[in-house]
């Protein structure tokens, strides 16, 4: 038979006890665990996407690398979407806008909608290559579920004016800078390092980890030689600048891909394959007056021959 407890006595003192943080004080029944539930994951509806690539999977389905403007790249399993009278292969093509509805939370999302939410669009000839071009960009620059709206807006844009103009070097030079800027390789074109003002009569170096620097002394800095007038039309957004186009291409390719750790695109090496094999195809790459789509083009020579 157990005492009773008179109640003017003290509380007795244990720290850390339940309860009060110094006094003992009795706790009510714990509540009996209840059993747990799975979780359902995570769902997104209507989401606005682009299909940057998309590979089998089993004997049905698609493996989908999507762009999408508020969750980043994603990879999406489409179930049964290799079937002949599937709903979404005639949805689910490259440089279309999308809407996206999916499930799950882990690293690879289950599609259960796809349709278009924009008028066909459809790239052809040299737009498609700068279209694929602009994917492989993004697929080896950009991590996943990592949003960049802006990047993606800049993304729709760039197809918009392919759509358009296919051989529109501007658009891609827009996009290769944005895209520089906003997973943090960008500069400020318009100074140096010293934070002195870029002179459009000057001449500069600029390393491929930092920004311009003057090109003087002996030995001059390391980087890519390129004139001041290049550089503020950079820094204005002056990409449909054809004087400046050429060192523009060299300067922000050289950028990407030591970024890409040296690795070459496989859509500049077809389009060179396509030039060897397809004579007509050098003719339409590269227009009369030089306005050309950027992919087929050698890049071009240093200033000065070097």
């Amino acid at each position: 038979m157990s005492k009773s407890r008179d109640p003017g006595a003290p509380d007795e003192t244990l720290a850390g006890a339940p309860g009060s943080l110094f006094r003992r004080t009795p706790l009510p029944d714990a509540p009996a665990p209840k059993p747990a539930r799975r979780s359902r994951g995570h769902r997104v509806d209507e989401a606005p996407a682009f299909l940057l690539h998309s590979y089998p999977y089993r004997e049905t389905s698609l493996i989908l690398d999507v762009f999408t403007r508020s969750h980043g790249r994603l990879a999406l399993v489409a179930k049964g979407a290799k079937r002949p009278h599937s709903a979404l292969r005639p949805v689910l093509i490259a440089f279309q806008r999308l809407s996206l509805s999916w499930t799950g939370a882990g690293e690879i999302k289950t599609l259960t909608r796809a349709e278009w939410s924009g008028p066909p669009q459809r790239l052809e000839g040299a737009a498609a290559m700068s279209g694929w071009y602009l994917n492989e960009l993004l697929l080896r620059l950009l991590g996943r579920d990592d949003p960049h709206e802006s990047l993606y807006d800049a993304y729709a844009d760039a197809l918009s004016r392919l759509a358009l103009h296919p051989r529109l070097s501007a658009a891609l030079r827009e996009f290769e800078w944005r895209l520089l800027c906003e997973i943090g390789y960008g500069f400020d074109p318009a100074a140096t390092g010293e934070g002195s003002p870029v002179r459009a009569g000057a001449r500069y170096r600029v390393a491929l980890e930092a920004g311009p620097e003057p090109e003087e002394g002996d030995p001059p800095p390391q980087g890519t030689p390129i004139s001041g007038t290049a550089l503020l039309a950079l820094a204005e957004g002056r990409f449909d600048d054809a004087a400046a186009e050429p060192e523009l291409r060299r300067l922000l390719r050289e950028r990407l891909d030591y970024h890409m750790s040296g690795r070459p695109m496989a859509t500049r090496q077809v389009l060179r394959d396509l030039q060897v094999f397809v004579p007509p195809l050098r003719a339409y790459a590269r227009p009369p007056g030089g306005d050309a789509s950027g992919l087929a083009e050698p890049d071009p020579p240093h200033p000065g021959g070097e």
